[in-house]
């Protein structure tokens, strides 16, 4: 009798015990999530199919569907609710991620607080800390309320149970990395366990109709640590970004089922806790009586916020056969293009071989191209000692053959600049509808711009270069 053909149901399968994927031949290392060892063998899953099976609720047309269920509640911060397009939905789930220190656990301690009331309670679930140390914070921050429930667990079966017991309207987890289950393998923080954590926890939101916030850690090149998987399982992701040498923070919405997902909420970390900036312009800002040369300042949209920033320049002879060139909130490589842009089209000569310092005020991080015109004109303003007119802010991209494109939002951005009491705007062509009182110059291209600049000093820096060569 012939030998019995080896069929592939009877196959040895491998999978690996950390994210689940699986292979037909062992491997040292998962492709995957790249950790070694962790590929096991594993009986070959039995082909199933699922039967019809009856339903738990009808089918009906989506105009009958009560949408008054999904209505949003304020989380009692505005700057918050602004980037989750009102406020929190009943069964939304919540991703909030940053870096280390940036205030996300001091941040959800006060919305905690803010939110509970005698109709909804707050269970705030701490993996990372003590109770007494949250305690501390809370008094710190003035975030104390009889309806805010406070617990120290790392087991997912112990947080389910808080659930059952304080019944809350709203959950907060600091993280969802600390926490694990016992029925899954790995330790705490690794794919398999997060995908299950992150699971049961949306499930019971769900169920319950009760909004989640997790907190969720970041790796070192800012990406959310953890699956991919577990940004598509929940509603809302925001980023919670800002430099740990500045008070300002931002709230971005990278992710949002229930709205926009180009909002930016601003807020100061001081140490009373965090608070919200309705108009964070003030922070960008340098108020002075008279002009300094090199600084001009510009408007920028952090998402459909309008923010007024200040860009600052410095030129000094170089002691150095090679010249330093140093950005703070700017990036290195659109200061380098403005320099070269100035120096061949502008004619400004004594850029070259000087040491050039280039800033922003207030740790705001300017990135778009609308900056570029600001950026040149406050370099022009340094090299030739010769500050821009007051109340002045420039609008508009420089290309490399040194004409000023149009940028997006520019009625927006002049009607903040106006608002905060700028009277003059150098924009580039065709700018639309211009708030009354203020001053609008069309500019073509870098050479029109400069010519802001005292005509007097700006012919004077080039002459005093080639006399000090």
């Amino acid at each position: 009798m012939a030998a019995r053909t080896k069929t592939t149901k009877d196959r040895p399968s491998y999978r690996c015990t950390e994210c689940g994927w699986q292979t037909a031949k062992w491997l040292g290392r998962c492709p995957e999530c790249q950790a070694w060892g962790t590929i096991e063998e594993y009986g070959a899953p039995a082909v199933r199919t699922t039967a019809p099976g009856r339903v738990t609720t009808s089918a009906v047309p989506i105009g009958q569907v009560d949408g008054r269920q999904a209505t949003a509640r304020s989380t009692g911060v505005p700057e918050l609710d602004r980037v989750l397009g009102g406020g929190l939905v009943p069964g939304a789930v919540v991703l909030l991620a940053g870096e280390p220190g940036v205030g996300k656990s001091t941040l959800l301690l006060d919305v905690a607080a803010k939110s509970a009331s005698d109709e909804h309670r707050t269970l705030y679930v701490t993996g990372e800390e003590s109770a007494s140390q949250v305690r501390l914070r809370a008094d710190r921050i003035k975030a104390i309320d009889d309806h805010l429930y406070l617990a120290a667990e790392t087991d997912l079966a112990a947080v389910l149970g808080h659930l059952d017991a304080v019944k809350p309207s709203l959950l907060i987890l600091d993280s969802v990395q600390t926490v694990a289950s016992p029925e899954i393998d790995g330790a705490p923080g690794g794919m398999a366990q997060v995908r299950e954590v992150a699971g049961a926890l949306i499930r019971a939101s769900k169920e319950r109709g009760m909004s989640t916030l997790l907190v969720g850690h970041v790796t070192k090149d800012g990406a959310i640590a953890g699956p991919r998987l577990l940004e598509h399982l929940v509603d809302v992701v925001l980023s919670f970004e800002g430099d740990r040498h500045a008070r300002l923070r931002l709230v971005r919405g990278v992710k949002n089922r229930y709205g926009a997902t180009d909002e930016v909420g601003c807020f100061e970390l001081h140490d009373e806790g965090i608070t919200g900036l309705a108009d964070p312009s003030g922070l960008f800002l340098t108020r002075r009586d008279e002009p300094v040369p090199g600084t001009c300042l510009t408007v920028t949209l952090e998402g459909r916020r309008p923010l007024v920033a200040e860009v600052q320049a410095l030129t000094v002879d170089s002691q150095i056969p090679s010249p330093r060139r140093t950005t703070s909130g700017l990036e290195t490589s659109r200061v380098s293009m403005m320099l070269a842009v100035l120096e061949q089209r502008g004619r400004i000569s004594a850029l070259g071989k000087r040491d050039i310092y280039s800033a922003t005020v207030g740790g705001v991080k300017l990135s778009e191209p609308a900056a570029d015109l600001a950026i040149a004109l406050a370099l022009a303003s340094a090299a030739s000692d010769t500050p821009l007119p007051k109340n002045l802010v420039a609008i508009g991209e420089v290309g490399l053959a040194g004409e000023v494109r149009r940028v997006t939002g520019v009625q927006r951005r002049l009607s903040e600049a106006h608002r905060l009491g700028f009277t003059h705007a150098l924009v580039p062509g065709d700018p639309g509808k211009i708030p009354p009182g203020m001053k609008v110059l069309e500019v073509a291209d870098i050479g029109d711009a400069l010519r802001v600049l005292p005509r007097s000093r700006r012919r004077e820096a080039p002459r005093e270069e080639e006399e000090r060569r």
